[in-house]
């Protein structure tokens, strides 16, 4: 399947930090650790909706580790999946009239026009489950093989009893586990079950659903396995398995338990990264609920994405937050200081918030504290720029300013500051301080 196209990445004098982020499974703020190629896996999307700012949000934040990673000195591989066919999806279809393929189409296209415009990293692999078919069915095929499967008339159930380490990922007790998988699409209540936990991995041809051959009959896979063997296949170990915090239990404890028992190996992940939620009206953003903020309604109505990017950007990953009417007008504001600041002639030296926004990514990824190193050097640009203005013009006002040294050592002073300070925000944190100019300028 094929991505959106990324926007470059500028090097940038140095290098940064190695990156620490909150672990879900051990409730801690560890080192990543990777070795020379860093590699995560994100869930993606299923198609059945436009992109809303709770998926804005989220996979901004593995751009950011990717950002992170990348300026650290790390190769990055990224994958990133789509649930091409699901309930969520069919249901979708049949009450708009609409093949289900066409529909998934139309919003992953949309999906894309979103990330391109947000300036997010694509992922090296992205990969629909519809094209991964043989190696979902190879790995049910595995579990089978080792006797952590069973039936339940024609499907094919996972025994949690066969993965020791369930559980370990999200570290719920079992009463709000079964409380979550009646939630968030498991069947605790199905007759023949030996666990209610038990996991769907293959789901037997239903009458108008759209089905595969494979020796367990035709069907569908299940929700779990698709991501465990997508990762698997494309990745091996995953360094970053990231995702929204709703689906640390059951979808990341249930591809965790998949992957390990297929491969007799663990862990699948070294570290599981949940972003928060999103609200609007006093809920979590949810198809479900309805009540939900489209970042592209908001492109139509003309939001530049780079304030849209720095009003998510306001907040940290960990952080759930809602969206006002004043989040876009915020971020307006400050990305127009910035643009002030960078096209002047002259600035502060840059290489100390070049340093701050290093640390403040590298530990968890602390936007805000990264933006509030930024506002800071941009002030003092501000008002050394109406000094300058309040001096004179030329090179005697800059000299009056106080900059003096050139960019050629590195430090990003005088009039190379403003230069280094617009590549710093457009690598670290891919805003874009070019302004928008009118079609046709």
């Amino acid at each position: 399947m094929q991505a959106w196209p990324s926007p470059p990445i500028r090097p940038l004098p140095g290098r940064g930090r190695p990156l620490r982020i909150l672990d879900t499974a051990t409730a801690a703020v560890r080192p990543l650790d990777a070795g020379p190629t860093a590699r995560l896996y994100v869930c993606g999307i299923t198609p059945y909706d436009a992109t809303h700012l709770g998926h804005a949000f989220t996979y901004l934040t593995y751009d950011l580790a990717q950002r992170a990673l990348r300026d650290a000195g790390h190769a990055v591989r990224y994958v990133q999946n789509v649930t091409d066919v699901d309930d969520p999806l069919l249901e979708r279809a049949a009450r708009d009239g609409m093949d289900w393929q066409d529909l998934a189409t139309r919003e992953i296209a949309l999906f894309r026009e979103d990330m391109t415009a947000l300036r997010m990293l694509a992922p090296d692999a992205y990969v629909g489950v519809v094209e991964a078919i043989d190696m979902i069915v190879e790995m049910v095929g595995e579990l089978v093989a080792c006797g952590a499967a069973y039936q339940v008339d024609d499907d094919v159930y996972f025994s949690v009893a066969a993965a020791p380490a369930f559980g370990e990922v999200a570290g719920l007790p079992r009463d709000e586990m079964l409380a979550l998988c009646a939630e968030r699409g498991g069947d605790p209540g199905r007759a023949g079950k030996k666990d209610p936990l038990d996991p769907l991995l293959w789901r037997a041809h239903r009458p108008g659903e759209p089905s595969w051959p494979s020796p367990f009959g035709a069907g569908r896979p299940g929700w779990h396995i698709e991501c465990a063997a997508i990762a698997r296949h494309h990745l091996g170990v995953v360094d970053i398995q990231g995702g929204g915090t709703d689906l640390a239990f059951p979808h990341h404890e249930c591809s965790a338990a998949h992957a390990e028992v297929a491969a007799g190996t663990r862990p699948f992940a070294r570290r599981y990264v949940h972003t928060a939620m999103v609200g609007l009206d006093g809920h979590k953003m949810s198809k479900s609920r309805g009540n939900l903020e489209f970042v592209s309604r908001l492109r139509r109505a003309g939001a530049d994405p780079a304030a849209l990017r720095l009003a998510l950007l306001e907040h940290h990953h960990t952080d759930a937050w809602e969206w006002t009417p004043a989040s876009l007008p915020a971020a307006r504001e400050r990305l127009e200081r910035w643009r002030a600041a960078v096209a002047l002639p002259a600035g502060p030296d840059a290489a100390p918030v070049l340093a701050a926004v290093r640390e403040r990514l590298a530990g968890d990824l602390d936007a805000p504290g990264a933006l509030a190193a930024v506002d800071a050097w941009a002030a003092a640009a501000l008002a050394d720029g109406a000094v300058v203005r309040a001096g004179g013009s030329g090179g005697d006002a800059v000299a009056e300013a106080g900059h003096a040294r050139s960019y050629g050592d590195a430090a990003g002073v005088g009039g190379e500051a403003p230069a280094l300070v617009a590549r710093l925000v457009d690598t670290l944190l891919g805003v874009d301080l070019e302004p928008v100019r009118p079609r046709g300028s």
